[in-house]
């Protein structure tokens, strides 16, 4: 039987996205061979990569005027990426911190240009909570403003699009396609492909045609979208298996309804689990309720000591991956698009188990 994988990636892919490729793993489409030794300029291997392109557009309603790009290096790549693409004209970009993801992209683009940051976040009640966008410090002058939409670490995200003059930047790897967008409220947007994409080994930006030529001058050619956008994010060898599963995943959430959808049966999944925590006197989590992920699901024991015992129990009912980022500890549970409903009631069912015996 297949586990329930609560993993935060790489993360839970639908079985009937893996049962596709796998009877294609061999001989794609009657072709004698598999797409993943097929050459990216295979007019077949193209005709796939648009289609793939077509329908992720299609399921956020992507504007024309933005470019779309399959890349490589993860994330964390376009941490650099991002100021060396938008910081050539004006140096000046301002960031906001809401947990680990956001400061690394600090970290990185502090590399590059004259970052100002900005700590979105306070406690409430003794829970995190982000700060609304209309407290900021702004920079008046700034290239962009970036942040991360869902902290995959905290299981903290916002609640609505910052509102701000500047073009928006958002990091959306764990949030992306759980719910719908507004793709027109920003400048850039990025996401790894290892939450509710696709497998690991592929990102995807979408690009506001205008910030195409901010570029620094020393930015390498593989980074630049402008040249990306040109040659179809074919500028080098793509990853081209991820971007096949990819536009699998895309067509298995077309299938469920569409990213409207999908978002419902998120919200079913995410109040099931956040509900039976709050009820209960054995397990917490450390969010404010408005700015709780959807995605990720932080918890902790009432007794620490019993952590391991719970992850060594859980994984015997087949309930996998539910260790908490080791920077925090804990427990979490990310529960993607690809992660059904009859996980969560498991893992509820588990936790009561659990809590009775030991609470």
């Amino acid at each position: 039987m297949r586990a329930y994988n609560f993993c935060a990636g790489p993360a839970a892919l639908p079985t009937a996205v893996l049962e596709k490729a796998q009877s294609e793993l061999l001989n794609w489409q009657g072709k004698g061979v598999s797409i993943m030794e097929m050459s990216h300029r295979n007019k077949d291997y193209v005709a796939v990569a648009e289609k793939a392109e077509a329908d992720f557009r299609d399921l956020l309603n992507i504007p024309d005027n933005y470019k779309v790009l399959f890349l490589q290096g993860g994330a964390t790549l376009q941490f650099s990426a991002i100021p060396l693409n938008l910081l050539g004209k004006n140096n000046q970009a301002d960031y906001i911190s809401t947990g680990i993801w956001s400061e690394k992209a600090i970290k990185e683009a502090q590399r590059y240009g004259n970052i100002h940051t900005i700590d979105a976040t306070f406690q409430k009640e003794g829970k995190t909570a982000i700060a609304d966008s209309s407290t900021w410090q702004l920079s008046e002058n700034a290239s962009y403003v970036h942040y991360c939409d869902n902290e995959t670490i905290g299981g903290i995200q916002f609640n609505e699009v910052p509102k701000t003059t500047a073009p928006l930047v958002v990091d959306l790897s764990s949030s992306i396609l759980s719910a719908p967008l507004d793709v027109s409220k920003f400048g850039l947007i990025y996401a790894g492909a290892q939450k509710n994409i696709g497998p690991a080994g592929l990102t995807i930006v979408i690009v506001r045609d205008d910030l195409l030529d901010q570029t620094k001058p020393e930015i390498p050619s593989l980074l630049k979208y402008s040249a990306q956008a040109d040659n179809g994010s074919m500028l080098n060898t793509p990853a081209t298996y991820s971007w096949y599963l990819a536009g699998l995943v895309f067509e298995w959430l077309k299938e469920q309804g569409g990213v409207e959808a999908i978002h419902q049966k998120n919200l079913e999944k995410a109040n099931l689990l956040y509900g039976y925590i709050d009820q209960s006197k054995f397990y917490d989590n450390p969010i404010a309720q408005p700015n709780r992920s959807i995605m990720n699901v932080p918890f902790t024991l009432a007794d620490s000591s019993l952590d391991k015992e719970f992850l060594k129990q859980a994984e015997a009912a087949h309930l996998l991956n539910l260790a908490g980022h080791r920077s925090v500890g804990g427990m979490r549970a990310s529960i993607y698009n690809a992660v059904p409903l009859e996980g969560v009631q498991a893992l509820i069912e588990f936790m009561e188990q659990f809590a009775t015996k030991h609470g």
